[in-house]
């Protein structure tokens, strides 16, 4: 079982690192062996193409003068490549204009395997206009109080959580001092 990739907040720049060379890196890494640079090179474009992106995307260095949605971008083109067991998408869709998140949901669309499981987390539901989801889950407190499929991530962003948390007991009272 392997988890791989980098996704944090404040995404480091690493200045004089191409894409390339940190992708092969990483590929090495997660293959455990040096990954001949004909095979990698053909997964490299062969991903590229499945995000539609350039290859001189890759030729780029790290992080360096990338706006939000290609650093959302360099994400996705990393799950591609690595290709982890599971894959975790925490507010992907923050900061990201509609053509930004549209680019961005078809790129993990693109990618997505039958034997590979994506943890998309998200406060808000218009990714989910983009990337169906298998299943939606209401978190309360770190704990799973609600499962279902798309139309709860639907009846949510109509509703609000309220009716829900109300309906399990869960809500509560904000008072103002």
């Amino acid at each position: 079982f392997h988890v791989t990739g980098v996704q944090t907040c404040a995404l480091p720049i690493f200045p004089g690192v191409t894409m390339v060379n940190f992708m092969r890196e990483a590929l090495k890494a997660r293959r455990g062996a040096e990954v001949p640079a004909r095979e990698f090179l053909g997964e490299l474009r062969e991903t590229l193409t499945k995000l539609k992106m350039g290859e001189e995307f890759a030729r780029r260095y790290v992080n360096d003068g990338f706006s939000g949605g290609e650093k959302k971008r360099a994400e996705i083109l990393q799950m591609g490549l690595l290709k982890p067991d599971l894959a975790i998408l925490d507010e992907t869709d923050s900061g990201l204009d509609v053509d930004a998140l549209r680019t961005v949901s078809e790129g993990v669309n693109a990618l997505r395997r039958p034997e590979q499981a994506i943890l998309l987390i998200t406060h808000y539901e218009r990714i989910l206009n983009y990337i169906k989801p298998d299943f939606v889950h209401i978190l309360v407190a770190g704990k799973i109080v609600r499962s279902g499929d798309a139309s709860l991530a639907k009846q949510i962003e109509t509703e609000g959580y309220d009716p829900i948390l109300k309906e399990l007991g869960l809500a509560q009272e904000v008072t103002a001092s």
